[in-house]
């Protein structure tokens, strides 16, 4: 077994929860000009010259050649979807709603992994899915009138999210690519996908002068994000790190209450609090059971 570097770890997921909580913002800058589909498409072009700049000076183009394509494809619709969906629930609810609500995916994942994947539905993910349906509901109490377009988006971009970890699942155990050429595949398939969805209308709006800071920011804020908590997995294990990830509900709660006048109430922290609980025990139940294949017979 490697061995555990805990506060390494936190130092790291400090760096996550900064990208993620930057790209919240930055992505509300945006929405008042720039559609989510552009916002997307603009992303992915500054994110597709970061990832050559990371390749070409080590030589790794080689590994951007088409292979396990339609599991590319696959992966980057669900994550196109998510983001989209993201993206709009991000300027109709609080932040701290909809944080509370993608947290959901890991749940929805062991259920996907079930029904595509072929994993055994274990007593511990039956209670776990019950759990975090129960916290979905009770974040966005749709009993009562209360469900709104914001809240239905934010729920389904947990299943476009779900969706893109399954097939990043199988592209890493069976087809056996690199992140360099996940992460490549990743911003040109949405580089195409946000451009065409954006000149649907057959009108697309350039970013302002103002906006260009902002885009930059989604961008390297997004991709950071997801490299800071990439490594901080590679450095401790899931049952810590995760933990650290939902701080990303209070810290996101206090920007929403700071610079938005978003309220918050009770039900969102119980609700996320049941959420968490489901992955964390998941994760738990996990951990021992690669400790019981591991161990010596």
């Amino acid at each position: 077994m490697s061995e555990s570097h805990p506060l390494k770890a936190a130092l790291w997921m400090s760096g996550a929860l900064a990208g993620f909580s930057a790209m919240a913002v930055a992505g509300r800058k945006l929405a008042g000009h720039l559609d989510t589909f552009e916002i997307l498409g603009y992303r992915s072009l500054v994110g597709l010259i970061i990832v050559l700049a990371i390749a070409i000076p080590q030589r790794r183009l080689r590994e951007f050649r088409p292979k396990a394509m339609p599991l590319h494809i696959g992966r980057n619709l669900g994550h196109f979807a998510g983001q989209n969906l993201w993206l709009f629930a991000l300027t109709l609810i609080p932040m701290a709603q909809l944080f509370a609500l993608e947290f959901s995916y890991p749940i929805l994942v062991g259920l996907g992994a079930t029904i595509f994947l072929g994993e055994k539905m274990t007593p511990t993910r039956a209670l776990t899915s019950a759990m975090g349906f129960i916290g979905i509901l009770i974040v966005a109490r749709p009993f009562g009138g209360a469900l709104s377009i914001g809240l239905v988006a934010a729920m389904l971009c947990a299943f476009g999210f779900a969706a893109s970890a399954l097939f990043t699942k199988r592209l890493t155990l069976t087809a056996h690519v690199t992140i360099l050429s996940i992460m490549f595949w990743m911003v040109t398939l949405q580089l195409v996908f946000g451009l065409v969805c954006a000149l649907a209308d057959a009108d697309i709006a350039l970013p302002r002068l103002q906006d260009v800071p902002w885009v930059m920011v989604v961008a390297v804020s997004g991709l950071g994000a997801h490299f800071c908590l990439t490594t901080a997995l590679s450095l401790a294990p899931a049952s810590i790190v995760t933990p650290i990830d939902f701080l990303r509900l209070p810290i996101i709660a206090v920007i929403g209450m700071a610079f938005y006048n978003e309220n918050i109430d009770i039900w969102v922290f119980l609700g996320a609090a049941i959420i968490f609980s489901a992955n964390y025990i998941n994760i738990l139940s996990e951990n021992r059971r690669v400790s019981r294949l591991s161990s010596p017979a």
